[in-house]
Order: structure tokens, then sequence, then C-alpha cells
């Protein structure tokens, strides 16, 4: 049945919500890439140009490198040009609250406002391990944009409109993510072709247009056609997993994944809910990136939520949802506006202060003198975006891509700790001085090697100086 509703301004809740949880939850700034993505911003705009070359380590100087995500190095620099990192966050802040908000406006299209809410916090709370000020957060209002197009396209039987070619443009150069937006016009365009009929051929060539034209809107970066390659060679590194957010997700105590796979299981039984046959597939094939990959989670929550609206809708009982103007709508959109804006003064007003942290060696660096930073450091991988967001060229920073599995296979075996390894590395590399996590196992060798004294140390990192360095 089909059946008609005021005008709810739930999504208008949604994004005031997501609004305020990344603009006062501190955890929003514990990634270390945060300080690189901003540093990199910054070399960008100094420079005028892209790096083409590695500008930042020591280790890998003048190596090929291409700033992938330079677009939303460049606002995350500009936010915090002008507001520090207030500004920061009132820029991820602004991101979550439109993700959110374009989300809910989806999916009362077809569930009732409370469906409709009970499903988006389920898929909010999939993003919560993801809050990070990191470019794939600029990036989820495209995905959710991209993915809804694709949608409404197939709901009106027609090729997706080449209004989300700019989306398309603005994705792949803010983040590697976009190859996934491109891999989904493949299934939706199969199942056009089969809803098409005898006319599959017509259908064909208007899905094939778009992909054409979406695939070469894609390559319109500075890495050209090798954009599209990216994700895929970085998915072929071995030491990936070092990094926690390519670890499988973790089963062993309960995080939000685990209550939306429950919740989706129930309503499947218990109401049975039908998917096409591709889309089942297409859903599956999330699902299994999100158990993979820990960083997938958020892939998962938005894609997943979207293609179940229209069939979690009809398994409850209801065909659509037509959703009818509210005599206080202006009113409501008013006092949405006035309301962000309150919260960005209060932020405004209440400067954020970095303080020690897992990525933030605050306190020790400070202790480290201006000449011994110019000097060669072996430092914690955590701490390398840290460092060249205060002008050091580190050992190592999060670059996997760049620095390739014999180089972190070299250093992970290094601060496991090999004392050999580390011993010959302290040598042939010239370090002269050492910053690593305090509970880092490779501080009991540094304690008792000979030729090297602790300059300062505390619960967040230790420093250490060669002897003869001065």
């Amino acid at each position: 049945m089909t059946h008609a509703q005021r005008f709810c301004p739930v999504w208008c809740f949604a994004a005031l919500i997501g609004y305020a949880v990344f603009l006062f939850v501190p955890q929003v700034l514990n990634d270390g890439d945060t300080y690189f993505h901003i540093a990199a911003g910054q070399w960008i705009l100094d420079h005028g140009v892209i790096p083409r070359t590695d500008p930042f380590s020591y280790t890998f100087a003048g190596a090929p490198w291409v700033a992938h995500e330079w677009l939303a190095e460049i606002i995350m620099a500009l936010a915090y040009r002008l507001g520090s990192w207030n500004g920061v966050v009132i820029l991820f802040g602004l991101s979550t609250a439109l993700t959110l908000g374009m989300l809910e406006r989806y999916l009362t299209r077809w569930l009732t406002p409370l469906s409709a809410t009970i499903t988006l916090i389920l898929a909010a709370a999939c993003l919560s391990g993801s809050l990070l000020a990191r470019p794939h957060m600029l990036a989820l209002p495209l995905l959710e944009i991209w993915t809804a197009g694709l949608l409404i396209a197939r709901e009106r039987g027609q090729a997706p409109s080449f209004f989300l070619l700019p989306v398309m443009l603005l994705w792949a150069n803010l983040h590697g993510g976009f190859i996934f937006g491109l891999a989904l016009i493949g299934p939706f365009a199969l199942e056009a072709m089969i809803a098409a009929k005898t006319q599959w051929p017509q259908a064909l060539c208007r899905w094939g247009i778009f992909g054409t034209a979406a695939v070469a809107t894609a390559i319109v970066t500075p890495q050209g056609w090798h954009g599209l390659l990216f994700p895929l060679q970085l998915m072929d590194i071995k030491q990936l997993h070092a990094m926690v957010e390519w670890q499988p997700t973790n089963f062993l105590k309960l995080q939000p994944i685990d209550l939306a796979l429950i919740a989706l299981l129930y309503i499947g039984f218990t109401r049975g809910i039908r998917l096409p046959a591709i889309r089942l597939l297409v859903l599956t094939g999330v699902l299994y990136l999100a158990l993979q990959y820990v960083r997938c989670q958020m892939l998962a929550s938005i894609v997943g939520a979207l293609m179940l609206a229209q069939p979690l809708v009809i398994a409850l009982g209801a065909t659509s949802t037509k959703i009818q103007k509210a005599k206080y709508e202006l009113p409501i959109m008013g006092g949405f506006v006035v309301l962000v804006a309150m919260l960005t003064v209060i932020s405004l007003t209440h400067p954020i202060v970095r303080t020690d942290g897992p990525t933030s060696p605050v306190s020790a660096f400070a202790h480290v003198p201006e000449d011994l930073a110019a000097m060669p450091v072996l430092n914690d991988q955590a701490f390398g975006a840290y460092l060249i967001f205060k002008g050091v060229r580190p050992f190592i920073d999060g670059r996997i891509d760049m620095y390739g599995d014999a180089f972190m296979t070299e250093y992970l075996e290094m601060m496991r700790p090999d004392r050999k390894r580390l011993e010959q590395t302290l040598k042939t590399r010239d370090i002269r001085w050492v910053m690593i996590a305090a509970d880092a196992p490779a501080t009991a060798v540094m304690d008792r090697l000979e030729g090297w004294h602790r300059l300062y140390g505390d619960t967040t990192a230790v420093v250490y100086v060669r002897s003869t360095a001065k």
C-alpha cells in the first residue's frame, strides 16, 4: 500500500547530530594521517604544484609519489589556515552532516520516519570507527549521492543522469574510493539490461555511454589513467594488514556492525526481505569487504542502507512513502541553520589544543633541539605524519603505498625488535636521534644500546640521542 505522511524534519536532526558529534568528540583527530594531509595541502598551496616525487621523507626523497588526494588535502589545509584545528573539525563536521542528512532524506522516500531513523542509526553507528579527519570523510557525501543517483535511475527505468559526472570528478580527486563508484555501474547496467528484456541493446547503449563518460571523467586527475589502478595496487601490498584499518573486523568484542548484521538477519528472517539477485550480490560483496577490512565498514553502511530502503518498506508492509509539505517547513529549516551556526560559534570559542596521544608526541618533540631535529631520525611509523607536520623529514610515515613491501617488512622486523637489523640501520642511515612509542618493544634494546642515551621519555614517546651528537 501507499501511505502519505507530513513533512518530518528527521534529516535535519540527523545532520545536526552528525555535525555536533564531529565538533565535540576529540577522537576525530586521533589519526596521524590528519597531520600529513594538512602538511601536504600546505605544501601544494605554497609551491603551486602537485608533487610527483616525495618531498617529505629522507629515506625516499625524490621517489615517485603523487598526492592522489590532493584536492582533499588543499581543502584541509585551507580549513586549518582559517580556523586551526577547530576549522578542520568544522569542515569534517559539515561533511558528516551532509552525508547523514542526505542519507536520511533518501530513506524517508521509502520508509516511515521511525523506520528510516532506526536504519540511519545503525548505518551511522557503523561509521563511528571511521569518524576521523581524513579525506574519506570528505568523499562520503559523494558516495551517497552517486549510489542514490544510480538507484533512482533504476527506479525510473533510465540511464543515470550526466549531472552525476561532476560528482565523479570531485570524488576521483578527493579519495581513491571512487573506484568503487565506477564498479557499481556494471551491476546496475546488467540489471537494467535484464529488465529491458528484448530492448536490452538500447539499455546497454545508454548505460554504456554513461559508464564510458564516468571512466573518462575519473581519469581527469594528476595520476591520469594510473589512478584507476592505484586502489588495486594498494590492496596488493602484503604488509597492508600491519595497519589497523586494513585488518579484518574483530568479532571478539561487540561492535556496531555486529548490531547492524543482527538487525538485518532478524528482519530478513521474520519479514522476508527480498532483493533482486544482482543487488544481493552487490550487498554480499560490500559486506565481505566490511568483514575483510575495517575501513570498508563505512562503505557497507552507506551502500547497504541505500540498497535496502525499498526492500525494507516492502517487507514492512508498504510500497512507498509520499512526503507532504508541512506548513512550518521554512521555520524548521531556519531553526536548523541557526542551530548549526550556534554549534559553530561554540566550537570556535573553545580552541582545540593538541596534546600527547598515540600519534601526537607533542611533549617529546618539544624536547628535541632544533638542530637535532634537522638530522636523520628513526621514528615510530605512527609519529611520521606528526614529524612531517612539524617540518621534519621522517624515516617512515603512513604512505605504505610509496614505501612498499620490502621497506615495510624491514622496518617492522627491526622494530620487533631485531637488534642486529636495528643497529645496522642506525649505522648505515647515520641516524642521530630516535623517537618511538613508549611501549614499543624496541625501547628495551635502545635503553641498553652502547653509544645511545635517553633524552626524554613520557607515557607517549621516548627520544634517544646518539651520545656523540651535539
